[in-house]
């Protein structure tokens, strides 16, 4: 007997062996449930058991960004639509339980309600090269800046010949000081462990600066290429811009508007007014790697920019904080980075022109401009 062609939405509960997968009809009636591994050949069992009852009309992935980039990027290549669910909150999960099944019906149910909504990063071109760049560019950062606050630890429990013979050396001066030093003696005596180990520290910290420069050689033409306008705004650099590419994904058109960015990059005001006080505060959400970019971004502008030295000279001018001008600013650098951010094949803008619905241009030119 022919299976009747419904329509049917699927859910996915991502694992890195085994992905949950769950079907539900248009009225969210649960229909079934079953594991499939996480190879090309479990993909394509998914997708055809997904097939086997109904149509499907969308596929709500829990992950997308994690475990379930593959099967998101398989199941688009086939021409389904891919929704990104966000986890299920702790209310949710008190009432409902939490098993793998579970999840996946969550996660097809909020596609069904409008709960869930977003279109996924595409993860397929340039921007996602340079993500997994920037990631080995970052964790040498990291381990390089351990690595000099190791060699200072060391130094001040050092004997005081060590101490004496490195004291008021610069970092560069120090690291390079240390990596010619050839120790002498027994490594039971402390004096000459504490050389070797800060020997050993130094030359790690030269292999860091290399990484970190043999990085920076791959990102910089990567990004100059996929986003040049994005480099000639004042105050980006390489890693910043890197930095918004990378939160906006090979597929930016996914960001409705210039100020779904900004608040996809934790730039956008948030209202906190309160009787006869009326005023906007820090948005402590969204992406914070991508909000630390647009920080960068003022605080170079606020001292190599004139016009935004004149900005800031007439907003404090007005009473307004310092704080509450970086907000500003912040938001003004996001409005500049959509409108010229251009990313993928079709080089397609995140937002086209002007600023309307804002009242103003991003040329500081109306205090109090959102």
């Amino acid at each position: 007997m022919a299976v009747d062609r419904i329509a049917v939405i699927g859910g996915i509960d991502t694992h890195t062996d085994l992905h949950q997968a769950a079907v539900i009809d248009g009225i969210g009636r649960h229909l079934a449930t079953a594991a499939f591994e996480t190879t090309p050949a479990g993909y394509q069992r998914m997708l055809d058991w997904l097939h086997s009852h109904g149509e499907v009309l969308a596929v709500g992935i829990e992950g997308t960004g994690a475990y379930g980039a593959e099967i998101a990027r398989f199941l688009t290549a086939n021409d389904i639509i891919v929704v990104e669910v966000d986890r299920p909150d702790r209310k949710a999960r008190r009432d409902n339980g939490k098993s793998d099944p579970i999840d996946a019906y969550g996660a097809a149910t909020a596609v069904l309600s409008g709960r869930a909504g977003g279109t996924p990063k595409a993860r397929n071109g340039t921007v996602e090269a340079i993500r997994a760049l920037r990631v080995v560019r970052r964790s040498a950062v990291k381990a390089r800046t351990q690595t000099i606050n190791q060699i200072r630890t060391l130094i001040v429990t050092a004997p005081s010949d060590v101490r004496d013979r490195l004291r008021g050396l610069s970092a560069r001066e120090l690291v390079d000081t240390l990596a010619r030093s050839r120790p002498a003696g027994e490594l039971a005596d402390p004096a000459c462990a504490v050389k070797t180990a800060l020997r050993r520290l130094a030359r790690r910290h030269q292999a860091l600066s290399e990484e970190i420069t043999d990085a920076d050689r791959e990102i910089g033409p990567l990004v100059t290429q996929t986003a040049p306008g994005l480099i000639a705004l004042p105050g980006v650099g390489p890693e910043t811009a890197g930095q918004l590419l990378t939160s906006a994904g090979d597929n930016p058109d996914r960001l409705r508007s210039e100020a779904a960015f900004a608040h996809l990059c934790g730039a956008a005001p948030v209202p906190a007014s309160s009787g006869r006080t009326n005023r906007h505060r820090l948005n402590r959400g969204g992406d914070r790697a991508a909000n630390n970019a647009l920080h960068t971004i003022v605080l170079v502008r606020m001292k190599y920019d004139r016009r935004t030295q004149e900005y800031v000279a007439r907003r404090t001018a007005q009473g307004m904080a310092k704080k509450d001008i970086v907000r500003c600013l912040k938001r003004f650098v996001a409005r500049d980075a959509c409108r010229v951010q251009r990313v993928g094949a079709g080089l397609q803008r995140l937002a086209g022109g002007g600023a309307a619905g804002h009242g103003c241009s991003s040329g500081y030119g109306v205090a109090g401009c959102w």
